[in-house]
Order: structure tokens, then C-alpha cells, then sequence
């Protein structure tokens, strides 16, 4: 019988069956004898990574002999091959034969191809006729069949929600009414023919954003993480990570932490993370004193974060930059902060998780301040160099603004080869045997040269995305096609300067051979998400085309009884049921079509103003948190699959060590600094601020990590961990006390506002109350804007400026209808100036000077040193 803790009892699946499980849920878990028929699986995969590079090319040297496809084009060959490959990979039953496609399985491959193809190949009949609104009878017929067809793909390659879910959608723009809708959503119903017009034939369903995202960006993301890996930089990350952590107390564990935040760069899935990085370190962290359970937890918590962590997110990421407006580059900058601080209380979770069991370390134990402060020592040396290496680029563009691509290009390539000819002077990195008896971890000094020219695509995608500011689809393909590069030439250098000369020509192989694997496996990775988004553009279209989106909206409200808080509980449970049967994406679609704009105008009504951003990132995280919840976070269950736990267990487990991730969203709502919104990062002001706040958000979340786990230098008592959670909870949100004790605001009398408009100076904000009838229920509501200062002129020229019309009418200020065109004229859409009730100026209010908010740290301190001197007397082994 093997040790429970060093072996694989209790392991429900082998190696092979793990890896089906990723396959089946991630690529298709079709393999077919049929060597033909394999290929053609093949091709079509490589066909699709080959034909996304090509559009992507931005306009390179030979871009002048290829034909330019515009998103109407692109978008419909995408979802062509995502369907054939999706009928073709995947089986349609778990009963159903798994070496070879039978027939309707073919049919199905054809008709769902055919009818994608139809909208490339018809799309100028298309715009003639179905986009005119004047669907012909044959188009009706193939929207009909790729829309089934569609469905069924998308329970083959998701499972059954999202099909039940567009479904539901579909037949509720068909029908309108009936018994089973509710009075408050219903319409007049859709017919059948402008219906499948505007889910099939339209650019606005289908084949909408969410697919133009799919297609655009998040392929190519996509495909080089299937690139890295196959080149071996997953090993190359967790072997680093065991290698600066292994040795800690706990040390698998933490080295989970940290290796599945990097590999989170390659898998853009939670499920192949778990078991990618799982397999290794889960029964190691079972060896050191982790249950099955909390071993397999800690690996979901942190896998399921890498979807969170830039520079490359999960697919909703992008779609946030098309649905809010922003480039990429600033979802990165609202995103940072959490993110990093996220994982960094993860590493401290499971430090107490060793502290709470007194787990000895793996091998001889190292210092974690000191590890620490060599990580720090690094990240600044990185940072530097990166920094210098910014101006002198800056330098040379301005020097010799023609040369300094060609002396990139050459300086790239030789700090290429310098960083191979230094990997190839250590043997290759080998895959570890967790269950081995004797476990000799790795040093850093070993590990960190082996892999180095891994860095350089990472450094190149982030160089393009934040430096030259490239849009995310012309850096992905920058660092796609380095990436090609080194996995063709990396297995032929390394011979070459290890005096192999012998074995140049097979390497040279070997590496056509791992950039075909990596082509095509990159393709079968974004299956599911082709089909996803395509699915969910069903959804979306329902949404635009019915009145669910503003009456749901209203309904919620309703429920909450206009509590913000409330409202945004509703929304994250909302998010956690939806996310228990759809992928993150689908669910982020979903939830932010309905309620992102929701979350927004409420807070208005309530006088508090939240960014766009804020309320999507809001239902982004609750999105991602359904990978874990029970009964059905598929992350649990692979991870439960590698340990042995119980999944539903494990589930709660890992939903408890996410608790931060729950936190978090809350927390940026009502102090958007958190996520640096209103920070400028191009002044050493904003870059210092923006430390600042990392800095204190850590520092909260790291209390905030100690109270949820009961442990800080001791074992804690409630009251200590209450009084810990005050503390984070102030840290990380000292305005809420601020407000309590001053107004943020001054009010002015609504009859002087065009006095304070022109003695405002340039730059400040003035807050105005809007009340009137709403433009469908008549009933009085209203709404917070801000009306921004800019530039020199009298008040009638600023409020020109602004959109606003006002009437003043005495001590009342009217309102007609804003200027069209404006921001405010898109706020105060709602409102009905029309009506015998007139739209009027309520309050208006000014900023005002008051204590800074900071001040409220002080007590929280004393009470954290009050909390520390009691543990103290009480604590029995060092903190670290």
C-alpha cells in the first residue's frame, strides 16, 4: 500500500485520464483511429491558427499579395471552423464512440460549417437583402439550421447551460408573451424571419462583438500560450517557482501560488491549469501536512485567479474593451492592483495554513523575509532595466527614427542567441515525479538560465501593449511570431552550441514538429470559446432587440429596494448561478449585458459614482469565482480528480481561500482608487500614488487574509479576528469613515448654479441631482452626473459645452431636452421632457476641503498593535 501522502491513493483518475478530462472539457476528447480522418482533424485545426495569423498580419511585407478581409468576413470563417471542429472533436454523449465520427456527426459538421460559410460567401446578397430587412426564404432556411446547429455545438463542447440559456432567450424574443413570462418583460414577439435575420443573417448577433473579439483578439492570446507551452515554458515556470519557494514552510503550496500565476499566462483555462500544474504540486503539498481537500483547493484558488492577472487575461477581458470603449492597455492598469494583491494574500493564506499545522519545509528550510526581499531586489533590477531600456529606445527614434526598427530587430536576436547559448550549458529541464521517495528540489541558481529566452515574447507582447501602445491584436501577433521563431530554432541552437552538430538536422525537425503541435493545439484550445461567444451573441442580440435588459434591471432594483449594497449581492449571486453552467465568458457576456449599466445608473440615484469599468470588472470576478463555487465549479472537480478529495469539498474549500476575491470587487466599487481609476500613471505624482495605494492594499488584504483564516501570530479569537477585519477594512476603504464625519460636498442652491459654474476653475467637478419622469413608467426617479470644468469662458459658454439646456424658472431650474450627441444626453436618456411634469436641476454641489481620508489609519493601527500584543503572549512558533 502506498503512503497516503506520497503516493496516488485515493486518486480517482490516472495521468491519461486526466488529461482526457482537460481534452473533453478543453480541445475535444475525440482521438479516431482513422489516420485520414485524424489528419483531417489536424489540418483543419492548423488551417484555422494559420488563417488567424494571416489576418492579423499588419500589413507586412506581404500582406501587398494577400487580400484584406474586413471583421463581416473574418468573423464568419472563424465560427466555420470553430462548428467543424466542434462536431468533428467532440462527441456528442459520453456513450458515444470516441475512436471514430459517425454519420450524423458528419452532417451535423457539414450543415453548421455550411451555414457559417454561407454569411462569408453570400455577404454582399446579404447586405443587399437580410441586412436591408428583406430576408429571402433560402436565408431564412440556413439561419434556421445554424442556429440549431450552433446550439447543439455549444452542449457538445460547454455543456447543456448555455444552450438552455440562448435557447430560453431565443424563444422568448420569438414568442413575447405567455404564461411562463412575466408581465413586466413582456413584448410583442418577434416574427421567425426577422428573428433568425437578427441572430443569424445580422451583424449585430452571432456574428456580433463578442465573436469580432473571439476572432480579433483572443485567438492569437490563445494561441501563443499553446505556443510557450509547447516550447516548455510551463515546466520551466513551476520548476522556477519550486525552485525560490520549495524550500519555505509550506513551500508547495506557495509554489503553487506562484506557478500557476505564471502559467495562468500560458491557459487561459482554469480546468487545464488545475491539471497542469496539479499533477506536480498537489501531491507534494499533501506530502508536507495539506488534506486532499486543501491541496486541491489551493490549486483551484490560484489557477482560477490567472484569468485575472494581466498582462494576458481571460477572454472577457477584451470583450470589456469593446463593450466599455477603453483600450486594453487600461484594462491592464484597472485590473493590476487586485490581481497582484490577490495572489499575494493566496501566498500568505497557505503560509498560515503551514503556521496552523507547524508543516516542516521540503528539504532544508529557507528564510521567507529574505526571499522576499531577494524577489523585490529583482523585480526592482527588472524594472530598471525595462525603464532604461525604454529611453534609449525613445533616444534612438529620435536620433535615427528609420534605423531604430531594423537595431531592435538585430539587438532582439542577439540577446536571443546570447540567452540560448546560456540555457544550452545546463541539460534540458526534465518533468519531475511528485510521488518519487525522495524529492531533491531544485535551486534558483539551476533553474532561472535554462529558460530565460521564454521571457522574451512576455517582454515583447507587454512592450508593444504598454509601451508603443499597439492594439492588443498587433502585440499578440508581434510576440505570436517571435514565438514561432524560438520554437523552430531554440531545439537546433542548443545542438548547435553544445557541439551536437550531428543532431542539428533532427532537432531542426523536432522543432517543426513542436510548432505544428503548438499550432494546432492552440486552435483546439479555442473551440469552446469560439462557440461561446458565438452562442452568446444570441443572448446580446435579445437583449437589444427586447425590453429584458431595462425591466430586468428595474426588477433588481425593485427586489433591492434601491440599496446599492443589496443590488450588488443580488448581481454577484446572480453572476455565481449563471457561471455554474456557463464559461467565464459566456457568463461575463451575459451578466454585464444585463446589469453592468444597472450597477452604474444605481449608484448615481444614489448619489455615489461608479465607473463603467468598476461595475464590469464587478461581474467579471464573480464570473470567474463560478469556476470554483459547488456544486458545479469545474476547477473543483479537476482538481479533485488529481488529489482524491472530495469535489464538492474542495469546492468549499477553495471558495473559502477565494474569500479575498469576493472582497475585492466590493471594495473597488465604493473606492475606485483601487483599481487606479482617476490615477494618472504618466506623472511621478499618479506613479507614486499608484505605489501608495499598492502598498496599503496588500497590507489590508494580507488582514484581511488572517482574519478570514483565524490565524495571525496565533490562533485567533473571534473578537481578534473582527478587530483585524475593521482594520483591513478601513485600510482599504478609509473614505466611507471620512464621509460619515464630513460631507464630501458643499451644496449650492440650484438658482445659483450658473454662478458656481463660472467661478469654478478649470478642471473641477460640480455634482448635479436630477429628478423627473421617467420616459417609460412616468413615475419621479432620478440621477447623479458629473459635470466636468473645462477650459476659460462665462457660465453660458461652459454649460453650452456641457449639453446642458436649462430654463431657469424662478427658484426652480428646468431641464429640456440635453444636446444630442453629448455624454449627458446618453445619462438623461431615461427621463421624459415631454411630460406635464417638468425634468428639473434638484441640487447641485461642489467639492470641499476636508481632512485627508488617511487620518482614520491611525486609530485602525493602534488597533491592529492592540490585536498583535495580544497574540504575542500567545504565539509558539516565528511569524515567518
Amino acid at each position: 500500500m502506498t503512503d497516503k501522502n506520497t503516493g496516488h491513493e485515493g486518486r480517482q483518475f490516472s495521468d491519461d485520464e486526466l488529461q482526457d478530462l482537460v481534452a473533453s472539457t478543453d480541445s475535444g476528447a475525440r482521438a479516431p483511429d482513422n489516420r485520414a480522418v485524424a489528419l483531417l482533424i489536424s489540418g483543419l485545426a492548423l488551417a484555422w491558427s494559420l488563417f488567424q495569423l494571416w489576418i492579423a498580419q499588419p500589413q507586412l511585407w506581404f500582406g501587398a499579395y494577400l487580400p484584406v478581409l474586413n471583421s463581416s468576413q473574418t468573423r464568419p470563417i472563424h465560427l466555420t471552423f470553430a462548428l467543424l471542429l466542434a462536431f468533428l472533436a467532440y462527441p456528442a454523449l459520453k456513450s458515444s464512440p470516441r475512436n471514430r465520427i459517425p454519420v450524423t456527426d458528419w452532417i451535423f459538421a457539414v450543415a453548421a460549417g455550411g451555414c457559417a460559410f454561407y454569411i462569408f460567401w453570400f455577404s454582399r446578397e446579404l447586405a443587399l437583402t437580410a441586412r436591408s430587412g428583406l430576408p429571402t426564404q433560402t436565408q431564412v432556411i440556413v439561419a434556421a439550421v445554424g442556429m440549431i446547429c450552433l446550439l447543439e455545438a455549444s452542449r457538445r463542447a460547454l455543456g447543456p447551460a448555455l444552450t438552455v440559456v440562448g435557447s430560453l432567450f431565443a424563444l422568448y424574443g420569438y414568442m413575447g408573451q405567455g404564461w411562463l413570462i412575466p408581465e413586466l418583460i413582456e413584448h410583442n414577439g418577434i416574427s421567425f424571419n426577422s428573428l433568425m435575420n437578427a441572430l443569424w443573417l445580422d451583424t449585430a448577433g452571432v456574428f456580433g462583438i463578442p465573436l469580432g473579439v473571439s476572432t480579433a483578439f483572443v485567438f492569437l492570446f490563445v494561441l501563443f500560450g499553446s505556443l510557450l507551452d509547447k516550447a516548455g515554458a510551463g515546466n520551466y515556470f513551476i520548476k522556477l517557482a519550486f525552485a525560490g519557494l520549495g524550500h519555505l514552510r509550506g513551500g508547495p503550496a506557495k509554489a503553487a501560488v506562484v506557478g500557476s500565476a505564471m502559467t495562468g499566462l500560458i491557459s487561459g483555462s482554469s480546468i487545464a491549469n488545475v491539471v497542469t500544474t496539479g499533477t506536480f504540486t498537489i501531491p507534494l503539498m499533501k506530502r508536507v501536512g495539506f488534506t486532499n481537500e486543501q491541496a486541491g483547493s489551493v490549486e483551484v484558488a490560484s489557477s482560477v485567479n490567472g484569468q485575472i492577472m494581466p498582462p494576458v487575461m481571460g477572454a472577457a477581458a477584451f470583450l470589456m474593451v469593446e463593450f466599455i470603449g477603453i483600450s486594453y492597455i487600461e484594462v491592464i492598469k484597472h485590473a493590476f492592483i487586485p490581481a497582484v494583491i490577490s495572489y499575494i494574500a493566496l501566498v500568505y493564506i497557505v503560509h498560515l495554513e503551514a503556521l496552523k499545522k507547524g508543516m516542516p519545509a521540503l528539504g532544508e528550510a529557507k528564510s521567507f523575509p529574505v526571499m522576499i526581499g531577494k524577489f523585490l531586489l529583482g523585480f526592482f533590477i527588472a524594472g530598471a532595466a525595462f525603464t532604461v531600456l525604454i529611453y534609449g529606445v525613445g533616444a534612438l527614434q529620435a536620433a535615427a527614427p528609420n534605423l531604430a526598427a531594423p537595431v531592435m530587430m538585430v539587438l532582439l536576436a542577439a540577446v536571443y542567441l546570447l540567452l540560448v547559448a546560456i540555457s544550452a550549458r545546463r541539460p534540458d529541464l526534465e518533468v519531475d515525479d511528485p510521488n518519487a521517495e525522495e524529492i531533491k528540489l531544485p535551486t534558483v541558481g539551476e533553474v532561472y538560465a535554462t529558460g530565460l529566452h521564454y521571457i522574451l515574447p512576455i517582454v515583447v507582447l507587454v512592450w508593444f501593449l504598454m509601451v508603443e501602445r499597439q492594439s492588443p491584436a498587433k502585440s499578440a501577433f508581434y510576440a505570436t511570431s517571435l514565438m514561432l521563431l524560438i520554437i523552430l530554432t531554440q531545439r537546433p541552437l542548443k545542438a548547435m552550441f553544445r557541439g551536437q552538430m550531428g543532431q542539428l538536422l533532427s532537432e531542426f525537425k523536432g522543432g517543426i514538429d513542436d510548432l505544428i503541435a503548438g499550432l494546432i493545439a492552440g486552435a483546439r484550445n479555442m473551440i469552446g470559446i469560439g462557440v461561446a461567444t458565438a452562442a452568446a451573441g444570441i443572448i446580446v442580440a435579445i437583449v437589444t432587440k427586447t425590453p429584458i435588459g431595462t425591466e430586468l434591471a428595474g426588477l433588481v432594483e425593485l427586489l433591492s429596494m434601491g440599496n446599492l449594497l443589496l443590488m450588488l449581492i443580488f448581481v454577484g449571486i446572480f453572476s455565481l448561478i449563471l457561471g455554474m453552467g456557463l464559461p467565464t465568458t459566456a457568463n461575463y457576456i451575459v451578466v454585464s449585458s444585463l446589469m453592468a449599466s444597472v450597477v452604474v445608473s444605481l449608484g448615481a440615484q444614489e448619489g455615489l459614482i461608479i465607473p463603467l469599468i468598476a461595475a464590469h470588472l464587478f461581474v467579471f470576478y464573480f464570473g470567474i469565482m463560478a469556476d470554483v463555487t459547488p456544486p458545479v465549479g469545474l476547477a473543483s472537480f479537476a482538481a479533485a480528480a488529481v488529489s482524491g478529495g472530495d469535489p464538492i469539498k474542495t469546492g468549499f474549500t477553495a471558495f473559502f481561500y477565494s474569500l479575498r476575491t469576493v472582497a475585492l470587487p466590493f471594495l473597488f466599487i465604493f473606492n475606485p482608487t483601487l483599481i487606479l481609476y482617476g490615477v494618472d500613471l504618466g506623472t511621478w505624482t499618479g506613479l507614486l500614488q499608484a505605489v501608495i495605494v499598492f502598498i496599503t492594499a496588500t497590507f489590508a488584504m494580507l488582514l484581511f487574509a488572517a482574519a478570514t483564516q483565524g490565524y495571525f501570530f496565533a490562533k485567533s479569537k473571534i473578537y481578534e479576528s473582527a478587530a483585524l477585519l475593521l482594520v483591513a477594512f478601513t485600510l482599504f476603504v478609509p473614505n466611507v469613515w471620512l464621509d460619515m464625519v464630513q460631507s464630501p460636498f458643499r451644496s449650492i442652491e440650484p438658482a445659483q448654479f450658473e454662478t458656481a459654474v463660472a467661478e469654478a476653475s478649470d478642471g473641477d467637478t460640480l455634482r448635479l441631482l436630477i429628478e423627473g419622469p421617467d420616459f417609460n413608467s412616468g413615475e419621479n426617479t432620478s440621477t447623479t452626473l458629473v459635470m466636468q470644468i473645462e477650459g476659460e469662458g462665462d457660465a453660458a459658454a461652459r454649460i453650452g459645452a456641457s449639453g446642458l439646456m436649462l430654463i431657469p424658472e424662478g427658484d426652480v431650474m428646468r431641464l429640456d431636452e440635453p444636446m444630442f450627441g453629448t455624454d449627458i444626453a446618453e445619462t438623461l436618456g431615461e427621463f421624459d421632457f415631454y411630460a406635464d411634469t417638468p425634468v428639473r436641476l434638484a441640487s447641485v454641489q461642489a467639492p470641499q476641503a476636508r481632512m485627508p481620508q488617511e487620518i482614520f489609519y491611525i486609530p485602525a493601527l493602534l488597533l491592529l498593535f492592540g490585536v498583535i500584543m495580544l497574540q504575542r503572549r500567545r504565539q509558539t512558533q516565528p511569524a515567518f
